[in-house]
Order: structure tokens, then C-alpha cells, then sequence
């Protein structure tokens, strides 16, 4: 056997044995690490005292998740209002999929028509748009409203009773369960500080559009014959207040999950079982202040950005160009400095083909000192990998051995 034919065979033996080697070059190194520069990780501030007359209450930063002040977190609390980001997030979840539009409209049924509570007193076959409704619900905190939008999306309140608790499962919420869509107080209808926290910043991370309608103090429906006032105070007396959602009644008493966004940086803050709406909105503020006082964001690594091409078994022709699926943010405390690190891993079985777009690793920013993960995101394949088949290797062959290219 002659030398070309040994090199003929012994590639297609690789071929069909599947191994990470071809033609003697290693499969690319699955973890690598790179330094860089930032502020330093939240890990270092001391957790500071309040005294609330609330019984819980949190702060959350949405970006990374990071909880920077609790207290009475997972106890059961009956939501009230509060209840409607779980019905905004499903909302916002069929509008950004493609299901419904804003433009689209819902109809007010007999059941949705006797809702009591806040209301808009939306009569038995009226109709209003998505975008109305979502007015109406995310200012005045429509029963009526949210009951008929239930029904539209689930075929019956149950039905979207029953999408509401597994949505809570899907986002880890372990002291959630729902009876309701609207939030008027139901024997095993309850929720936590933490939990609500948890639904808020999937909806205000994954469908940034709701701020449009959480931020509205004032406006008005039926061609200006319905005026709406924000029950939520926050947003017009607080500087950079995007919502969120208040909540009472007289079980619950006063609820209010609050967001706000100052530059980069962003909070959510829950307030829950306050005694009146001016404790609920003082403790808000209270919280936010903190927040914005002692942290701040910072865009580490920004969405698409390429990292390299390299090469993945099973493909002998092309590289697979790498990019980052989204922004990585960290959440600093202020005036301190301190080295981080880059940590990327790819998965192992990156073998050809790969799709565009399909998920092959992850990085993440680590405090160098205390190795504490401060920021990740996803490495997506930047282009289509197919997989290559004998004449891809003949003509490699060829070309390196042959013609020496």
C-alpha cells in the first residue's frame, strides 16, 4: 500500500470512529482564562439595618439576580394586586412570541363584567385592545381587565391559573400558588417578597416593553372618556421610578413591588404588609435609595460580540466563529476596584454539524480574589458548522499533502 492510499484509509477510520483528534490536530481546549479589570463584587458590603413597619421586604438587582437586602422573604403573604405581574408576565409572553399583537382586541364576558375590587366597569361584550388593556391593568389595576385577558389567553381563568403556577415552578418561585388571576384574597392564593421579586424580574428583563405602560401616571381609554391615575405613587414621585405593581386589601394590607432605573443600574424593590400606602411608599424609597447609594452596574462584555474561530471535530473545512448570546452586567459597590478574570468553557461534544445560533459553552466574570461569579451569559455559534464527508477529506488531503498549500 502505497503512501497516499494509508492516509486515504486512516482518515476515513477516523471518520467513522468518532474521535476528537483529526489528522493529528487537537480538538480545541475546552476552558480558557483571560484577566481583565472591574469594580469590585457586592460580596464585600455588610448588610445594612433598617426599621420597617412592613414585615418583608427585598432588594433585588435584575440583571445579575443578586439579592442585597431581605428580610421575612419566604413568608406566605396573600399578594392582592401584586398577583397581576405573573398575568402581565404571561401577557408579555404571548404579545413578544408572536400570539398576540397590540393591536389585537379582547372582549369583555359576563364573568370578567361582575368582577368587583379596582375596575374600569368594562361591560359584558366591550372590547379594548391589547395596548388598552395593558393600560388599564398596569395603572389602575383592572379586575375586570385582567379576568377578560385571562380568559382570552387561557380559554377560561382556570386554564390560566393553572399556566400562572407553572410559570411560578419554571422560575424557581418554591413559596408561590395561585388561585386567581387578578389577586383578591382566595383561601391558598399567597406568594413571598422573594417570589415576587423572582416574576418581576423576568418580566421587566425579558419584556422590557411592559415599563412602557408600568411608568404611565396619568392617562385616559374610550376615546379620552375614561381617565386612568397610577395607583402606584412611586412613579411619579420618585427620580427614575419605572413601575412596578401595587397590591392591597384589607387582608393583605399594602403591597408594592417597585422598580427603578438610574442610568445602567436598576432595582426592584418589594414592600410587603405595610400598614398604609405612605409606609409602603417610604419603605420603597428607603430601599431603592440604599440601592442606588451603594451599587451600580456595569456592562462588562457587550451582546454579539465575537470571540474567536475555531476549529471542532468533524468539520475540516471551515471554522466556527463564537459570540456572546447577551450584555454581561456586574453589580458593583462603589469607589472599590479589585481584578476579575474571564472564565470560558465549551461544551464537550462540540462535533459537527452545528447550527447557527445553537448554545456551545458559557463565560463568566469572576472576582480574581474571591473567585465569586459576578457576571455570565451564553457562547452561541456564530455560523452553520456541517459536517464534513470523505471528499472534504480527500481534497484536505490533496491539497496539504499533495499540493502542500
Amino acid at each position: 500500500m502505497n503512501k497516499l492510499s494509508k492516509i486515504i484509509v486512516s482518515l476515513i477510520i477516523i471518520n467513522i470512529l468518532n474521535v476528537n483528534y483529526i489528522l493529528g490536530v487537537q480538538y480545541l481546549y475546552k476552558v480558557k482564562n483571560q484577566d481583565g479589570s472591574a469594580q469590585s463584587s457586592i460580596s464585600t458590603v455588610a448588610n445594612p439595618s433598617f426599621t420597617f413597619e412592613s414585615e418583608a421586604q427585598v432588594l433585588m438587582e435584575p440583571s445579575t439576580g443578586e439579592i442585597l437586602y431581605a428580610n421575612n422573604e419566604n413568608e406566605h403573604m396573600l399578594p392582592a394586586s401584586v398577583t397581576k405581574v405573573m398575568t402581565l408576565l404571561l401577557i408579555m409572553e404571548q404579545i413578544d412570541g408572536g400570539v398576540l399583537d397590540y393591536s389585537d382586541t379582547v372582549t369583555c364576558s359576563k364573568n370578567a363584567s361582575e368582577m368587583g375590587g379596582s375596575q374600569i366597569w368594562f361591560e359584558e361584550g366591550e372590547q379594548l385592545t391589547i395596548d388598552e388593556a395593558l393600560k388599564a391593568i398596569c395603572t389602575v389595576s383592572a379586575n375586570d381587565v385582567t379576568l377578560a385577558m385571562a380568559e382570552l389567553i387561557g380559554g377560561s381563568e382556570d386554564n390560566f391559573v393553572i399556566a400562572m403556577n407553572a410559570k411560578a415552578k419554571e422560575l424557581g418561585m418554591e413559596n408561590t400558588h395561585f388561585m386567581n388571576s387578578h389577586g383578591i384574597d382566595e383561601e391558598g392564593h399567597y406568594t413571598c417578597a422573594k417570589d415576587i421579586a423572582i416574576m418581576a424580574r423576568e418580566l421587566i428583563t425579558k419584556h422590557p416593553n411592559i415599563l412602557k405602560y408600568t411608568s404611565i401616571w396619568m392617562d385616559t381609554l374610550r376615546g379620552g372618556t375614561t381617565e386612568l391615575t397610577s395607583t402606584n405613587k412611586l412613579i411619579r414621585f420618585y427620580d427614575g421610578a419605572t413601575g412596578l405593581k401595587t397590591g392591597y386589601t384589607s387582608n393583605a394590607l399594602y403591597n408594592l413591588v417597585g422598580t427603578a432605573t438610574r442610568g445602567d443600574t436598576t432595582f426592584i424593590s418589594v414592600i410587603m404588609r405595610a400598614p398604609s400606602s405612605d409606609v409602603r411608599l417610604a419603605e420603597t424609597k428607603t430601599l431603592l435609595d440604599y440601592g442606588f447609594a451603594t451599587y451600580e452596574t456595569k456592562k462588562i462584555c457587550s451582546a454579539n460580540t465575537i470571540l474567536e474561530e475555531m476549529s471542532i471535530n468533524k468539520n475540516i473545512k471551515q471554522k466556527l466563529e463564537t459570540r456572546l448570546e447577551e450584555d454581561i452586567y456586574a453589580l458593583m459597590e462603589k469607589g472599590k476596584n479589585v481584578e476579575t478574570e474571564q472564565i470560558i468553557t465549551y461544551n464537550d461534544d462540540l462535533n459537527a454539524p452545528i447550527e447557527q445560533n445553537e448554545v456551545i459553552g458559557k463565560i463568566e466574570i469572576l472576582n480574581k480574589e474571591t473567585k465569586e461569579v459576578i457576571g455570565q451569559t451564553n457562547i452561541l455559534s456564530n455560523n452553520f458548522a456541517e459536517k464534513s464527508n470523505l471528499i472534504d477529506y480527500l481534497k484536505y488531503v490533496f491539497e496539504k499533502f499533495l499540493l502542500k498549500k
